[in-house]
Parts: structure tokens; sequence; C-alpha cells
């Protein structure tokens, strides 16, 4: 009972010395005493419910398992550093940073994984370097101190340097620079030499060569790295071409490889004028150059084929006084066959001509001034063609009017390119035909010239009795004769309604077509003057039908008395008084009408809604302004 009273007094104390706005003895922290003290002593409480992650310094590794004494010196806690240095002694000196993370745990002071941190340094581990001890390089790893270690090569492998003496590095006077000839990745000194990495790789053959071979004398600095500097001896002792006399380039990667002195291979195409293709790749230098001369030789073809144009004689070149441009004819595969392509010349060979021989053409070796006129060679032919006779029919001489390079017969005349085209029957049609007794030279082109026979045995219509027009194309196509296709819309009556299928008789009578006038009584006369209701002549109407009647058929008509006379608008007038005598009554006169010749109409019974109404007995128009639907 005293201890739980003594408890609640130090509760209370201390909710007091709270209260009061004193300040607590681990000084200004942000959490209440329950946190850490157990409510019925100030003693510590057991469980483990304190998080220190709050502070802003979680424990983790062996950081949890310390006492708080062993970081806390006091009851000041608030003023305690989150640094390492501020509980661990730097044995670096300071001299790696004050981050002790960089390479250390909490979980363990000791560094388990060095090499891998190690490759994060200015000096990675790679090589021989990865299986050293860490003593190897660092002499005052004893005493922890890693600063001013060398990263230079030399550093490290002066007594190297200094030892090796095949080369003698010294004496040579090698750069110091041990990376120039030697991989980082090497586990030995002497195998770590890469002549790679200097200014003079060694490729193909001078792999194999002893260093002393080009380094004599011990010579390595300044050794000259010109081809001509070593291979001089065999440059002057070259007799296929002799280089020397020949003025050859002391560059001798200009004709030669790594891989050997010998079977030097000369770039042709690149360094000359005259590309080497076909035979000419697999001749040796001596076949052209065999008097040793390089510099100013002729690229033309003649120069070394003198012989060959001198020993040709089909055809013979010499007196046919052939060019000597080998290459019009001649290609680098082979002398002959000749590759003369005709194309070239005037006269392309196309169609026959391709295979016809040389000969045939060029007559007595004759190939300078040739005619490339087709009558020329052809004037046998000419002469000899009978259907149709050339001669007679004084064709031109231009062959290829009508005739191909593939074949004289047939021939292949496109009679379009004339004033008269074949279309139709035309393109059936024989050439004597049209051309009678040979003659061709027709400067007509009038369908009457050679239809005049179709013309006047026509007799349905009698084209010569109708004195038609011999302009055949405006009722006849050269598909046929008939059935002639004439359009009666190009004349001044185009055929509408009933009158497409009248026959031409009916209108044109006696074979007159000729007519000059379109007015619909010319024809329908009769009808006119047989109409009785109403009464045409009588009520002498106008003989332009087309006011009441179409070309569809002449009854019923198609007057229309509302839009051309008096409107009628309804009613009696327009269902029941359907003949037109009921209102027109006057005989002959279908003019005089109005309302009160059948509505009579006295004055004495004038309803006075009808005052102001002037007329109102004659004028109809004045009845209908009221009595529209009567």
């Amino acid at each position: 009972m005293a201890r739980r009273l003594l408890s609640l007094a130090f509760i209370f104390v201390g909710a007091t010395i709270v209260a009061l706005g004193q300040i607590s003895p681990h000084g200004p922290v942000k959490f209440d005493c329950q946190t850490c003290h157990m409510t019925d002593s100030w003693e510590m409480r057991k469980d483990d419910g304190f998080d220190h992650g709050t502070t802003g310094f979680a424990l983790i590794g062996r950081h949890k398992s310390l006492d708080c004494a062993s970081c806390h010196d006091g009851l000041k806690f608030t003023s305690q550093s989150t640094k390492c240095l501020s509980c661990h002694t730097d044995i670096h000196k300071s001299e790696l940073g004050e981050n002790c993370m960089r390479c250390h745990t909490t979980v363990s002071w000791r560094i388990t994984d060095m090499i891998q941190r190690h490759q994060q340094t200015r000096f990675p581990l790679v090589g021989k370097h990865l299986t050293l001890n860490c003593e190897a390089c660092h002499a005052n790893i004893a005493s922890h101190q890693y600063s001013g270690t060398a990263t230079t090569c030399i550093g490290c492998h002066r007594v190297d340097f200094q030892a090796s003496q095949n080369p003698n590095h010294t004496t040579a006077g090698f750069s110091t620079e041990c990376s120039g000839c030697h991989r980082v990745t090497a586990f030995t000194w002497g195998q770590g030499f890469d002549h790679d990495l200097t200014a003079f790789p060694l490729v193909g053959a001078h792999r194999a060569v002893a260093c002393a071979s080009c380094h004599q004398n011990g010579r390595f600095k300044g050794t000259p790295m010109q081809c001509s500097s070593c291979h001089r001896e065999e440059y002057a002792s070259s007799r296929n071409p002799n280089h020397a006399m020949a003025g050859f380039t002391m560059e001798c990667q200009t004709c030669h490889t790594v891989a050997g002195w010998t079977g030097g291979r000369y770039d042709h195409t690149a360094l000359t004028l005259f590309p080497l293709t076909g035979a000419h790749i697999q001749l040796q230098c001596s076949n052209c150059h065999g008097d040793n001369i390089f510099v100013g030789r002729s690229v033309d073809c003649v120069s070394c084929h003198q012989a060959a144009l001198a020993g040709t004689h089909s055809p013979n070149h010499a007196s046919s006084g052939f060019p000597q441009q080998c290459a019009l004819c001649h290609s680098t595969m082979s002398w002959i066959p000749s590759s003369f392509n005709h194309s070239t010349s005037q006269f392309p060979l196309t169609g026959a001509h391709q295979a016809v021989v040389c000969a045939q053409c060029h007559v007595n070796n004759q190939y300078q001034g040739l005619t490339t006129n087709c009558y020329d060679c052809h004037t046998q032919d000419f002469n000899t063609v009978a259907s149709p006779n050339h001669i007679t029919g004084n064709f031109s001489h231009t062959c290829t009017q009508c005739h191909t390079t593939t074949t004289w017969t047939p021939s292949t005349f496109n009679h379009s390119t004339t004033l008269f085209p074949l279309t139709g029957a035309h393109i059936a049609t024989t050439c004597q035909g049209c051309h009678i007794n040979g003659n061709y030279q027709l400067h007509y082109t009038d369908c009457y010239q050679c239809h005049q026979t179709d013309f006047q045995q026509t007799t349905n219509p009698n084209h010569v009795a109708g004195n038609f027009s011999h302009d055949c194309t405006q009722c006849h196509s050269t598909m046929a004769w008939s059935p002639a296709t004439f359009n009666h819309s190009t004349t001044l009556f185009p055929l509408t309604g009933a009158h497409t299928s009248t026959p031409c008789q009916s209108c044109h009578v006696n074979g007159n077509y000729q007519l000059h006038y379109t007015d619909c009584y010319q024809c329908h006369q009769s009808d006119y003057q047989q109409v009785t209701n109403p009464n045409h002549v009588t009520q002498q109407f106008a003989h332009n039908c087309t006011q009441c009647h179409s070309t569809s058929v002449w009854t019923p008509n198609t007057m229309s008395h509302d839009s051309r006379w008096f409107r009628i608008y309804s009613g009696r007038h327009r269902n029941e008084w359907t003949q037109c005598s009921e209102c027109h009554t006057t005989p002959g006169n279908l003019t005089s009408f109005s309302c009160i010749d059948c509505h009579e109409h006295q004055r004495s019974n004038v309803d006075p809604r009808h005052t102001g109404v002037s007329n109102y007995i004659y004028s109809s128009p004045a009845c209908y302004s009221c009595h529209r639907n009567a």
C-alpha cells in the first residue's frame, strides 16, 4: 500500500513539474513518461514498447541489442549525435571521411565484401590485382592508413620496370605508363605485353616476327613504322615487276598486305585510269608492262590489240576503215565473239534484222556511209508486191508506214493515220473494195463516193426523190447501211410521244422530206375539223394544237380552263357541268359568257351586300370574287 502511494505521489510530482512548466531531466522530449516508465514505479517498463525510430535514429543490427547507457551518457537524450564518430573512434584518422557506412554495417564492424567495394574506387581490381592481399598495395594497412596509395602502374611496378631486360625498359627509354604495353587483366608481367596497344598493332605475318628483327640493337623508341624501313631489300630485289626501275612508290601497302610480301595485289581499278575487267584480270603485269613502263602507259585498246585489229578479216577492220575504239564492238572478256551493239549506230537492229548476217547488208565490206532507208535494201520487195501494186499505186518509199522490221508481210498499215480512219464494217473490207483499179491516192472522205449505189437503190424512203443529203453519216453508221440510225432530234421537229412510232411516210407524204414547218395543224387538220366538243372550226380555235393536246395522244386533250381562260375553282362547274356548251350557250362564240346567263339575277333582288359591285350583271369575275364554290 505504501509503495502504491509512493508511486502515485511520484506521478503527482512529475505531473506537477510538467504543469509548472519545468524541464524534464531528459531534455525537451516529445512523448509521455509512461512510454518508458511504469505507472506504479519510476522503473523502466519491462516490455519493449518504446520505438526508437520515432527519434529519427532507428536501431538496427548490433545497435538493437545495446543498453541505452552504451550510447546515452547521463539523462539528457536529446543532445546525443547520430553520427558514427560520436560513438566510434575513427581509426582512419579522417582520411576516408565521416561516413562509416561506406564500408561498414551495423551488423558487424568487419568488412566481408571489400573486393566488391574496391570496384567503386578509382582503382577497380582486375586480373592479378584480384588475387593480391590488401597489404601488397596498402603498405600502412597495419595502422589503417589507405590514403596516398598510388594508382599508377609504376607506383607499384617500378621494380618490374627496372628489372625487365627483354627488352631493357630503362635503356630503351620506355614510358612508365605500363598500360601502354601491358594489360591490367594479365596475371604475369611478361604475359601482359600487347603490341596492339602501341602505335603499330601487329597483324598478319608481323605477329610471328621476333622483336629484334624490327627493334635492332635494342632500339624501341622512335622505331620507324613505314614499310620501306624494313622492306627496302624486298623492294630492291623485286623483278616482276622491277619496282626500282618502274619507279614504284615505297608505300608498300599500296600493293602488298601484312599477310606476306609475295602474292601482293595492286588495285588497278582504284589507283589507275584503266580498271581491270574480264580477261585482263588474269593477265600477268608483264603482258602489258613488258617494257617495265608503268607511268604514262596508254589506255587505248589498240595499243595492245593492234595485231588483233589488223588480223581480223570477217569483217576486215583495216580495209573497212573501222575506228580503233575496240570497245565499240569488243568486250574485255575476249576478242571474239564481238559484242558490237548496232543500237549505238544510226540504224538499230530490230525484228528480223537481228538475225541477218552482216555481209547481207554490208556488201563488199562496206560499213561506212551506208543508207538507213528501207527502200534501198527492199527495192525488190517493193517492186514485186501486187496486192496492192506499190508502183502503180505510187506508194511512198517510206516502208515503215505499212511494214515492220519483223516481216515484210503481212503489212501493218494503219488507216487511222489517213484522213479516213476505218471503223465498223470498213475494217473488214478489202483494200480493192475502195481503192478500185489500184487507185490509192484518194483525196475524198465522202461516203457517197463509195455508197452511191446504196443511196440510189434505197426506196424506204427514196433518197433520190427525197433529195436527201449525200452526207450519209446523218442516218447511217459504218457498222451497216441498214437499219438507218437517223436521229430526228437533230431537225427542227424532234419526235416525242406517238410521233416516235409513226412511219416516216405518214408525215412525209409522197416522199417529201424537205419539210420546213413544225406546225401541228399541217398534219392534224383532219383531227382539228372533226372535233365537235367544242367545235374547233366554228370557234375559230388557234392552229397551235399544243395549247390543248400533247404528242402522246389527240384525245383526251390537256386543255386547262383554269390556267388559260376563266378559272373554275370547284363545285358544280367542275364536277357536273362537263360540256363546254353548258356555259358557252352562244354557238360559235366561246368568248361570250357571264354568270347571269345561267344564274338569273334582277336588280330588285340585289342583296345589299352587292352595293358597290360594278357590272356584276355582266362580269362573271365580279361574281366569282365572292361565289368561288358555286
